[in-house]
């Protein structure tokens, strides 16, 4: 670690917003105030000074929801590529999905995938444990141990638990524990062989659809669990209206229910899918523009707790694959923020609210990111220009992947630099290793 000064930036955190100077020693914030360069240049220790110049300065970003496909599918992500990608996308830490091979539901697994990220050095990766053995839905993961050793959220993701009962007995097992579970909602038997939303567009085609209903039954069946056992529930990637509208009332009633979404449900319709063009399917399927404007609405007020990119690379051959056969997943590391900036009507505070301190408060991360911009906090920060444009090319994306169904696409908002534990992991939008 370095000494760091980062000159001429907007301070934005949880405490409003000022023009200061931040600077960082030995993983820690230790100045922030306007002209911070003479008192830098009094200490005899090496400087690296970056530029933020119109540019806002907050707390890291945290990603609730990122496939990382290490171990078992190198060829389409390693946790280094995905680090890379996160913290270009100015991400400081990331919640890696447990639908690996093999899962994240023992110790030997979950110590593998934080070693890893170690040796990467570019962001904190914080492995999600499986709710069940296998993510299989029949016996529990041993959840006891798994907290025991620091993992706080736990998921099936890529598969919903089926089991009424077993999700009720992971809940109870939840609340003494203090850890979180985090629902993939899908009733399964209502989405066999789907390929898209169930509606006009798919009718058209000719394709098997997946309706709307098959997340909400779930959405609701796990508010209701939640209701009774007390113990706190995450929904992963709401994707349709009536799903905001559960969580909004569950909200109201002041249950323990907390909801994110993804980037590709506020910004892309089914309507995409009339290509045949597999790098927009995706699991939930892109929606209507109904359910677009309700995913907005709820992030808006509230109800909607958290932006999650469900980075989900795939490898070229298996999204050429025909429609119905090609795997589901989207890219979203480095274009979250941007995403965000240019398709919400939310102020950059908001954003950066749902991007950085809120869900690192479910990951169970907030001692450590998403702190406020202050002196002795720990230096994980991102600095980005809100109104810089860029288009996405997918060659320079920093991912072994290329499927963002975002290419060409010129959007608004951009990341300069990303501190990490006190490292400058990225200067001036390239990685630094």
């Amino acid at each position: 670690m370095t000494r760091i000064l980062i000159r001429n930036g907007t301070v934005l955190d949880q405490r409003g917003e000022r023009r200061a100077d931040v600077l960082v020693d030995g993983g820690v914030v230790t100045a922030v105030a306007p002209d911070l360069s003479a008192s830098a240049d009094d200490d005899t220790a090496p400087l690296t000074v970056l530029d933020a110049d119109g540019c806002i300065v907050s707390p890291g970003f945290v990603d609730l929801h990122v496939h990382l496909r290490e171990p078992g599918r190198e060829e389409a992500e390693t946790i280094e590529t995905g680090s890379r990608a996160a913290a270009l996308g100015g991400f400081t830490a990331i919640v890696a999905m447990p639908n690996t091979e093999p899962p994240h539901d023992s110790l030997t697994t979950i110590e593998f995938v934080r070693a890893q990220a170690r040796r990467a050095g570019l962001c904190e990766v914080a492995p999600a444990g499986c709710i069940t053995l296998g993510r299989a839905g029949e016996h529990l993961a041993p959840l006891g141990e798994l907290a025991a050793a620091g993992v706080h959220l736990f998921t099936d993701d890529g598969n919903g638990v089926q089991d009424p009962a077993l999700m009720r007995r992971a809940l109870e097992y939840a609340r003494p524990l203090g850890i979180v579970l985090a629902q993939h909602c899908e009733v399964a038997s209502l989405t066999k062989g789907a390929v898209m939303h169930e509606g006009s567009c798919c009718s058209h085609l000719g394709l098997p659809g997946w309706p709307a209903i098959a997340e909400e039954l779930m959405v609701h069946r796990d508010i209701e669990l939640s209701r009774l056992t007390g113990a706190p529930v995450h929904f992963l990637h709401l994707s349709t209206a009536r799903s905001v509208q559960l969580v909004r009332a569950a909200k109201a009633e002041g249950l323990a229910v907390t909801a994110e979404a993804a980037p590709h449900h506020f910004t892309l319709t089914d309507e995409l899918l009339r290509t045949f063009d597999a790098t927009y399917k995706v699991n939930p399927p892109l929606r209507t523009p109904d359910d677009i404007a309700a995913i907005k609405a709820g992030l808006r007020d509230g109800t909607i707790d958290a932006i999650a990119t469900d980075h989900a690379p795939h490898p070229p051959e298996s999204k050429e694959a025909p429609l119905d056969q090609a795997p589901p997943g989207m890219l979203g590391l480095e274009t979250a923020l941007a995403l965000a900036i240019t398709e919400l009507d939310l102020p950059i505070a908001d954003v950066v609210a749902a991007l950085s301190w809120k869900p690192a408060a479910i990951a169970g991360l907030d001692a450590r990111h998403g702190r406020p911009v202050e002196v002795g906090e720990p230096a994980n920060l991102a600095v980005f220009d809100p109104t810089a444009t860029w288009t996405v090319v997918p060659a320079r994306l920093a991912s072994k992947s290329r499927n963002t169904p975002y290419a060409g696409r010129t959007l608004r908002g951009r990341v300069r630099h990303t501190v990490f534990g006190g490292d400058a992991v990225v200067i001036d939008g390239v990685a630094q290793r």
